[in-house]
């Protein structure tokens, strides 16, 4: 029997490939809950709550493959996975739209001032001066990353009326030019750009891609949007821009430490911070959880999985090399 930890909540409809499986049993626990039974799980399925540490995956020692409910994989120690032979994948494609969608939501929200004034409101106020926005038409957004969900940002921005410029460093001119943006520099987009909003994964080369000295190249008054993932922007130069006036606002659904220990920033008024809620739909966390369920259950029948991190696709044959149904 393949025996499968999910160590984080997910919908049980999306769970129902893996449990309809004759050769599979669905164990829905905390990590803590099973610490004497962690070498005898062969998958662990998360999405961020739980941290895949080079301590865990030691410890599953009949562990052959982590899916992640969910496109980033930060709390994931995948050089560790990689070395021990252990195949990470992830579900890229499930919360696509709901993050485009919230992305977009925070872009209104702050153009806009929309919980401010919900605020203001709510305590007996009637204050319509004191939240006067900007429209979003006619507006330059710079988009850093331009994947599944920065390309569905754009389509968003079109329809809204904006202008798109794009730096992504494996973008081609010709899928620019279908998708109706501008491709330019990184220094360009941020030049240019009335709202950024980034949309990349966390790496060591997209760590603080957006610090004290990238964000002295922006514009006076720009907007900067980060749904994507907490590192990404140096929330102390951050913190440091609005407060000189340079940055005009800023909207967070990520955090460097989440939950996050900035207060300053988040007090800041000029800022507008959600919990990580850009995948927080129904219909992602089923899409996602279902996306990882299918693969895994690809792997238990020895097929190739489609969307490994670590690996290229896997042949049956090496598969089979892993994969010992007890």
């Amino acid at each position: 029997m393949f025996r499968v930890l999910v160590s984080d909540k997910m919908p049980n409809e999306g769970l129902k490939p893996l449990r309809e499986s004759e050769f599979v049993e669905v164990i829905q626990k905390n990590i803590t809950e099973v610490e004497d039974e962690l070498n005898t799980f062969n998958a662990l399925l998360v999405r961020s709550d739980t941290k895949v540490t080079k301590e865990l995956l030691k410890k599953m020692t009949s562990l052959k493959i982590v899916g992640r409910a969910g496109v980033g994989v930060d709390n994931i120690d995948v050089d560790e996975a990689t070395k021990q032979g252990v195949i990470v994948i992830n579900a890229p494609n499930g919360n696509t739209i709901s993050v485009a969608e919230h992305t977009f939501a925070m872009i209104s929200s702050l153009m806009r001032h929309i919980p401010q004034a919900n605020i203001s409101v709510k305590s007996k106020e009637w204050n319509r001066t004191a939240f006067v926005g900007s429209e979003l038409y006619g507006k330059i957004l710079g988009i850093i990353g331009f994947g599944r969900i920065g390309t569905e940002v754009a389509k968003r921005a079109k329809a809204f009326g904006m202008k798109v410029h794009v730096f992504d460093p494996i973008l081609t001119r010709e899928r620019a030019n279908k998708m109706g943006v501008e491709m330019l520099s990184f220094d360009e987009v941020l030049s240019s750009a009335d709202i950024i909003t980034v949309h990349t994964p966390l790496t060591e080369e997209t760590k603080g891609l957006l610090n004290k000295d990238t964000i002295a190249k922006t514009k006076k008054g720009v907007r900067i949007i980060n749904c994507a993932r907490g590192g990404i922007i140096e929330e102390e130069a951050l913190l440091e821009a609005l407060e000189n006036g340079h940055v005009a606002g800023a909207a967070l659904d990520v955090f460097e430490v989440e939950p996050p220990i900035h207060s300053k920033l988040i007090d800041h008024p000029s800022v507008i911070v959600t919990p990580h809620l850009g995948a927080s739909t129904k219909e992602a966390q089923l899409n996602v959880a279902t996306q990882i369920s299918e693969e895994v259950l690809r792997f238990v029948k020895g097929l190739p999985v489609m969307s490994s991190v670590n690996f290229p696709i896997i042949k049956k044959d090496k598969i089979q090399e892993k994969l010992v149904l007890n």
